[in-house]
């Protein structure tokens, strides 16, 4: 068993928001691989399914993203999983949009639902990174991030999301490298 855990904030408002493609991710994931509709469960919305044989807890927390390490710390201790059970999928500042990379560890990048996560429990847990670029200037972040995808980004976006569903089954399996390689093909 997996605990998938897809960060961004909730309500409509924030929907659309660069900050929210990891809601994005989970959503779109859930929906291609036919999982049971969420419930409310650990401060957040879980859902649950299989992807290539594998059972995987997909969370959304509900905490918003500053908080999000006590939604997911509460469904690692109740499942007894650990941070070698967990994925976080994420925004990620220094990738260009729409690039996909998986890692294990490091630091947060000054991401605050990692850093929430990191506060609550080990930081060797791996990382899906959604590149969403740099917005230039330090004083431009936050409205980059806190701003919806543009109307010229919307077909890459569905690509992409379209793209990690569909290759999600060798990430279930742990070959990260071919999830990666897959995905950017179907890019291409």
């Amino acid at each position: 068993m997996q605990l998938w855990v897809g960060l961004g904030n909730p309500g409509a408002k924030y929907a659309l928001n660069r900050h929210n493609v990891g809601f994005m991710a989970a959503d779109t994931i859930a929906e291609v691989h036919g999982f049971a509709p969420p419930q409310k469960k650990f401060q957040g919305w879980l859902c649950e399914g299989r992807i290539g044989g594998v059972r995987i807890l997909l969370l959304k927390p509900a905490t918003f993203m500053n908080e999000s390490g006590r939604s997911v710390g509460e469904a690692l201790r109740f499942f007894k999983l650990t941070g070698a059970d967990l994925t976080v999928f994420h925004d990620e500042l220094d990738l260009a949009p729409m690039k996909v990379k998986v890692k294990h560890g490091g630091g947060t990048a000054g991401q605050n639902g990692l850093r929430s996560i990191v506060q609550h429990l080990d930081p060797d847990f791996r990382r899906v990174r959604i590149g969403i670029g740099h917005p230039g200037h330090k004083d431009r972040v936050t409205g980059h991030v806190l701003g919806n995808y543009a109307k010229a980004e919307q077909d890459d976006l569905v690509t992409m999301l379209g793209a990690i569903a569909a290759e999600a089954e060798w990430l279930a399996r742990g070959d990260d490298a071919r999830f990666m390689n897959y995905i950017a093909l179907r890019q291409q």
